[in-house]
Parts: C-alpha cells; sequence; structure tokens
C-alpha cells in the first residue's frame, strides 16, 4: 500500500498540471492536419488526464465511505434493471440523477483500481461490485442512447431540398440499334437540374434531445466504454442512411443486377441516382457530419470516424452503381446519362473530399475517384461506339419515299443534346484524337479560317467526325436507289436536314459557319443533280429537234402529235411517282417546286405557245395552269394518277 499512497500523495499537487494539459490535448485534437494515429494517441492521453482528475476528486476518501457511496449509486442503478421504460422518458430530473450515479459509479470504479488491491482484500471484492455496477450503467446509457437516436429521428422530406428535373423520370427508348424512335429528340432531353437549396443542413435529430446525447457520449466515453457508444450510433445511423436513400427509391443493387437491367429500367434509375447523389451528399451528408459533430466534438477524433463508419456503406451503395455504369456495355444510348453521372460526380468530388478528409474516409474518397475515372473511360469508349454503331448501321431496302432516314434524326438530335456536355466532352476528348485516329475524316482538317484562329476544341472534331459518318453512311444507303434522280433527292433531304439542326442550335457554335456553307453547297448539287436526272428527259421532249418534215425544216404534225403525247405520259408518270416521295421540311418542300414548276411551265408555254396553231383542243390535254397545279402536289408522301383525268 506504500507504494499507491506515494503516488496518490503525488498527484495531490498536480490540478492546475492537469488542467493545463488537457487544454493543450483539447487544442491539438481539434487540429485537422494531424494523423489519425496522433489524434488517438491525443484521445488516450485526455482520457488518462480524466482518469487523474478524478483520483484528485476522491483522493481523500477512505474505503468505507467508498462502500457507502457505492451502495447508494448500486440502489439508483439496479432500480431501473427491471424498469421497461426508458429513464429519459421519465422526465429530466431522473435522468440527471441517473447521469450522476452512472458518473459517480465510473469515479469509484477508478478511485479502487488507484489503491493497487490485491485479490485476497476485501477492497478487491467491492472493486468487481464496482465494476458490475458500471457496466450494468454503461449497457442502459448505451439502450437509452440508442433508444433517444431512433426515437427523436426527424423525418426526412426530400421535396423540401430536392433538385427535380423538368420532366420527372419520363421512361424513354430511344436505342441506336433500331433508330426508328421519331420522339428522339423528347427521349434524350437532359434533366434540368435546378441548384437551389443545395447547401442545406437538416435537423436529421430532434435538437433537444442533442445536449442529453452528448452527455452521454461523454461519459460512456471516459468510462472506457466508447466502442459501446460508437457502434450504437454508427448502428442507428447506418439505419437512418439506408431509410433516406429507401425514401429517395434507390435500392440496393449489385452490379449483377445492374448489368442485366433493361435499358428503360436502368435509364429511369440513372435518373434517380443523379438526382439523389446531390441531395445524399450536400444535404443529407452534410448534415449527418454536422450532427456527429454535435454530439462528439468533444471527444476529438471519434467525432470524423463515427461519421464515416455511419456513411460509408451508403456512400459506397451509390458509388457502386455508378462502377456498374462505367463497366457495362458501352451502347450509344447511355452516353448522356454516363455523362450526367460523371458531371454530378465530378461536381459532388469537392464536397465529397471535404467530408472524408480525414484518413479513416480516404477509402470513401479513393472510390469516389477512382469510379469518375472510370466513368471518364466509358464516356470515351461509348463516344467511339457510337460512331462505330453509325458506320456499321446497314439497311438492304432503300428507305421509302427518300425522306430523312431514322438514323439522320437520331444522330442529329444525340449530337444536340451533347452540346450541354461542351466542357466535360471536351475535357474528356482532350487527347483522344491520337488514341482514336479514325475520329478525324479529311473533310474535318481545319479551314483557313479556323487556322487563322483558335484550333477547333476536341469535340468540334469529334462531332464533325460523327457528321462526316453520317454522311458516308447516307451515301451508301442513296445507292440502294435504282432511281438516280431518287439518289439525289434523298442525299438532299438529309443534308439539309443536318444542315438546318446545326444552323438552328447550339452545335452552330461547335460546327462553324463554315461546315454550314459547305453542307448548303453539297444539298443545293444534290437538288440541282435531282432536277437535271427527273426533268432534263421530258423537257427534252419540249424542244423541236426530231419533230421537222423530212427535208424540210417544216414541223410534221404527226410528229408533233405524238411528241406532245409522250410528254404527257412521261409527265404523268413522273407525277404518279414524284407525288409519294417526301420532303418533310415544308420550306424545302415549296422551294423544290418553285424552282421544278418554273422549268417546266415555261419550257410547256413555250412549246405550246410556238406551236398552238397545229395542233387542236383535244391534242392539248393539260393547260400551263393545269400542270403547274399537278406539281404543287409532288413531294408530300401520298402517290396521286393524272392518267384517267380530265382537264381541269
Amino acid at each position: 500500500m506504500g507504494d499507491c499512497d506515494s503516488t496518490i500523495s503525488e498527484v495531490e499537487g498536480e490540478e492546475n498540471l492537469i488542467a493545463a494539459a488537457r487544454h493543450i490535448v483539447k487544442a491539438l485534437g481539434s487540429n485537422k492536419k494531424l494523423t489519425f494515429s496522433a489524434r488517438k494517441t491525443l484521445a488516450e492521453l485526455g482520457s488518462q488526464l480524466s482518469t487523474m482528475a478524478a483520483l484528485n476528486e476522491t483522493k481523500g476518501v477512505g474505503v468505507s465511505e467508498i462502500e457507502d457511496r457505492l451502495y447508494a449509486v448500486e440502489e439508483k442503478i439496479l432500480s431501473w434493471e427491471e424498469d421497461q421504460s426508458m429513464i429519459w422518458d421519465s422526465g429530466p430530473e431522473e435522468a440527471s440523477e441517473y447521469l450522476n450515479a452512472a458518473d459517480e459509479a465510473r469515479k469509484l470504479t477508478e478511485r479502487l483500481e488507484s489503491l493497487c488491491l490485491n485479490k485476497d482484500d476485501d477492497e478487491y471484492k467491492l472493486l468487481h461490485r464496482a465494476h458490475n455496477v458500471l457496466q450494468k450503467a454503461m449497457e442502459r446509457l448505451e439502450e437509452e442512447f440508442s433508444h433517444m437516436l431512433v426515437e427523436n429521428r426527424q423525418p426526412f422530406e426530400p421535396e423540401h431540398v430536392s433538385f427535380r428535373s423538368s420532366e420527372e423520370d419520363v421512361l424513354d427508348e430511344g436505342s441506336i440499334i433500331s433508330f426508328g424512335d421519331e420522339s428522339i429528340e423528347d427521349s434524350l432531353q437532359r434533366d434540368s437540374l435546378s441548384r437551389a437549396s443545395e447547401e442545406y443542413i437538416l435537423d436529421l435529430v430532434h435538437p433537444d434531445v442533442i445536449p442529453e446525447l452528448r452527455c452521454i457520449a461523454n461519459l460512456m466515453f471516459n468510462s472506457n466504454y466508447d466502442q459501446e457508444c460508437y457502434q450504437a450510433y454508427s448502428s442507428a445511423r447506418k439505419d437512418a442512411l439506408d431509410e433516406c436513400l429507401f425514401i429517395l427509391e434507390m435500392e440496393k443493387l449489385s452490379i449483377e443486377d445492374v448489368l442485366k437491367m433493361e435499358w428503360v429500367s436502368l435509364n429511369s434509375k440513372i435518373k434517380r441516382w443523379v438526382r439523389t447523389m446531390k441531395i445524399f451528399v450536400r444535404v443529407y451528408l452534410a448534415s449527418e457530419k454536422c450532427l456527429s459533430h454535435q454530439i462528439f466534438g468533444e471527444l476529438g477524433a471519434v467525432c470524423v470516424d463515427s461519421f464515416v463508419e455511419a456513411s460509408k456503406a451508403s456512400m459506397l451503395q451509390l458509388l457502386n452503381f455508378g462502377e456498374a455504369m462505367s463497366i457495362g456495355p458501352h451502347q450509344p444510348e447511355k452516353l448522356s446519362r454516363i455523362l450526367d453521372m460523371y458531371e454530378v460526380l465530378s461536381d459532388l468530388l469537392p464536397d465529397i473530399d471535404a467530408l472524408y478528409s480525414d484518413e479513416v474516409g480516404s477509402p470513401v474518397r479513393i472510390e469516389c475517384h477512382e469510379v469518375l475515372s472510370r466513368l471518364g473511360d466509358s464516356v470515351r469508349a461509348t463516344f467511339l461506339e457510337f460512331k462505330n454503331a453509325i458506320a456499321s448501321n446497314v439497311s438492304t431496302n432503300p428507305f421509302a419515299g427518300g425522306g430523312i432516314h431514322h438514323l439522320t434524326r437520331y444522330v442529329m438530335n444525340y449530337v444536340k443534346i451533347l452540346t450541354d456536355y461542351c466542357e466535360i466532352l471536351n475535357f474528356l476528348l482532350k487527347d483522344h484524337d491520337e488514341d482514336d485516329p479514325s475520329s478525324l475524316s479529311p473533310d474535318m482538317s481545319p479551314t483557313k479560317e479556323e487556322e487563322n484562329k483558335s484550333s477547333i476544341s476536341p469535340m468540334a472534331r469529334h462531332l464533325r467526325s460523327i457528321a462526316s459518318i453520317l454522311e458516308s453512311n447516307l451515301d451508301g444507303k442513296s445507292k440502294l436507289y435504282k432511281d438516280a434522280s431518287l439518289q439525289h433527292f434523298f442525299l438532299m433531304n438529309n443534308i439539309y436536314y443536318m444542315a438546318q439542326k446545326v444552323k438552328g442550335s447550339e452545335l452552330r457554335h461547335i460546327f462553324g459557319d463554315e461546315w454550314i456553307r459547305k453542307c448548303n453547297w453539297k444539298f443545293q448539287q444534290h437538288a440541282m443533280n435531282y432536277e437535271r436526272a427527273s426533268w432534263s428527259s421530258i423537257l427534252s421532249l419540249l424542244k423541236d429537234e426530231g419533230i421537222q418534215n423530212p427535208g424540210s425544216n417544216s414541223i410534221s404534225k404527226t410528229l408533233l402529235k405524238e411528241r406532245i403525247r409522250s410528254f404527257y405520259i412521261a409527265f404523268e408518270e413522273t407525277y404518279k411517282t414524284q407525288t409519294s416521295w417526301l420532303i418533310p421540311d415544308h420550306q424545302l418542300r415549296e422551294d423544290l417546286r418553285i424552282s421544278t414548276s418554273l422549268k417546266v411551265i415555261q419550257a410547256y408555254r413555250t412549246f405550246v405557245g410556238r406551236h398552238g396553231s397545229l395542233l387542236s383542243d383535244k391534242h392539248i390535254k393539260y393547260t400551263a395552269d393545269d400542270l403547274e397545279s399537278f406539281l404543287l402536289d409532288l413531294f408530300e408522301g401520298s402517290p396521286k394518277s393524272l392518267q384517267n383525268s380530265h382537264r381541269r
């Protein structure tokens, strides 16, 4: 006993030293730059200082007095053993008394431990008894702690802080495989995510119980029941975080589940994931870390550890979905959705790095960076696959009516949507040209105008490349038509559509006016070639060559009648054929009708006017006005016939 008494006497004169040391430990413990191990050591030192302070408080207490005090504490603690109700539900006075009794049990246990007892001493039995009382008190406090966390959980109402899209989960089925969705522009519309209320701290637990939770946590940690408190907190908050994800409709899916999912369902889940990430990280996790600080803020590193332990599983669940998307098939219809995922994760990266800045949070932080990198790789691979899909899209039959092919509509609406991701795509495609030499075609070389300015962006190069691949594919599809005029008609329609899509959208700034001028020139050339192929042979029937009498310059009435009859037959056949052809664009349709009408009507008026005296009314089947009216029926996509018609 002599050594123990000596130790106690040395402690008696150290109150000021202990207080100063505890102040230093607390200050150092709040330093976020310290390593996890250093902060843990400081926490342990703080606990030892608390023990020394407790020894000072009880240094003058005798064993008999300790036994009396222990008896009183024991009576209080055991009085709640059989009671099924919760102490903190009985009112603040009862809760305070129980907390004081538990703290007294801690002090008495520490005092008895300091006496260096032998197993044969009566005091040792007293120590064993004190341990039992303290254990029962800590077990009850753990139960009360968990109960308060669960029962005082605040309801999570995401509609108050959500980042809504302009349309709620519209399911789309647009697919590069079929290119048959006429509503592809609508189906590929990007979510418009509001950035309102992004910095929003919620009270996840009712504020009134925070001081009580903090008192219980401090006492349990001071009593060396830190693991029990830590685990109780983590378990309760894990459940709360799981409930949050459930409310946000983010179900737990394995990578295998995601890879097996149909695109319609997967597309909806990606949209939900994008919105959930913003709410979960910027609102819920920020609030979760705040709650952890409110309860464990006085205990140093425990504050960070408890937050990470509680939130890690939920965060990794969300990142697991991102990883599944990055390793799945690189189907082109997924590109805009993967870009949405990349964008939101990239945007949230500083928030996640800040939330998990300590060493204990590094697994989440590292996983987040890795998933972002994999999503970037997936974007590049999907972009390349999109090009391959366009190039390899094969048709076995000509496109009916020579209108705008589904492939053209899909691709141009697709690249139009990609303008929303200029910054991301320029970043991700910056060094991709070297990896994919086929990405640039000869048509894509910079113009002098561009060389005089800054070099074109990576995204511009790749979108021009896509347009070039599409044009090459359309050229191959045009060869399926046996009629040369319909080949040019088809290319005119599709190239005009491409030009209009670029000219009337943000694509204009990416493709540039020079590209639009080239495109306009191309479709005008095809329009001119169509007219030549369709009408040159018909208009040649309205020329005088071949209708003169042999050996004379006079016109043969017989040959003239035969010539005008041949013209009507050719015109009627062209009318019947080309009323079934389609020009969807109203302006282009009108322009081509006017151009064709000017040539045909002028030639017809001239021919009939010159030779009308040699022809009777029965030979003049149609007037010029009739023909002009007939030409207005062309390119509507509805076949008509004039073979049995009479003069209008």
